[in-house]
């Protein structure tokens, strides 16, 4: 959750074997899994990487963009920008909208602790890579739903508290 308690949402693409990018890009073409992003983030704040944000080469629209970077220097017009998952989330806390992660593989991980929530799209590949998304403890999470897709599943994983 964000400082303020606003759910924190992890929205990812995951190859069977982790790998989520090669090369800055996408190893699969999945229009279906593009789509789902696009509904899924639409209308709430979406944090990226900055790696990230310039792979897309533009704020996505219908979402407020807060990207991360450690350049202090570094800006780009329609998106915010803060050095780190704290501040990110933060500044989500005093904006409209659910909080979702879009990657890359060092903003997942940073967000990892704060999440409450992982819309995995499972695709049914195992294709090279040098960016997988990040471990995460399997008993800590409580598959809540399951969509089957042509060469993908959607998969929602909630965040499991114990209480005691």
């Amino acid at each position: 959750m964000t400082p303020a308690g606003k759910t924190v949402t992890m929205v990812a693409a995951v190859a069977e074997n982790g790998v989520i990018g090669l090369a800055g890009k996408i190893p699969w073409h999945l229009p279906e899994d593009f789509a789902h992003f696009k509904a899924t983030t639409s209308g709430h704040i979406l944090i990226l990487g900055r790696t990230t944000h310039e792979g897309i080469g533009r704020p996505l629209p219908d979402r407020t963009t807060i990207v991360l970077t450690r350049d202090p220097e570094w800006h780009a017009e329609g998106v915010l920008v803060r050095p780190d998952i704290l501040g990110a989330l933060e500044l989500a806390d005093t904006l409209d909208g659910e909080v979702m992660i879009g990657g890359g593989a060092a903003v997942y991980d940073a967000a990892m602790p704060y999440a409450d929530v992982q819309i995995i799209s499972e695709v049914h590949a195992a294709p090279e890579g040098d960016t997988h998304y990040p471990a995460y403890k399997p008993e800590k999470w409580r598959e809540t739903a399951r969509e089957r897709r042509e060469g993908f599943d959607i998969v929602t994983l909630e965040r499991v508290f114990a209480c005691g």
